[in-house]
């Protein structure tokens, strides 16, 4: 399950294919050194982002999978 406050760098541990979804929602900076330490919450606090439409879409696709 993904939280709002998990790092984006352990999403894309979890599965590289979450990058699609996070650039959907708008994240584009997964390679900027932020990604490594900056929670979901906060990533898109700064981008204007409704962060529980990505959670939902990020643990959708994880249910979808299983």
């Amino acid at each position: 399950v993904v939280t709002k406050d998990m790092i984006i760098a352990d999403v894309l541990k979890m599965d590289s294919e979450t990058a699609s979804i996070l650039f959907e929602h708008g994240l584009h900076c997964l390679g900027c050194m932020h990604a490594t330490g900056e929670s979901l919450e906060a990533a898109c606090e700064v981008h204007g982002i409704d962060v529980d439409a990505l959670i939902a879409d990020l643990n959708q696709y994880f249910a979808s999978k299983e």
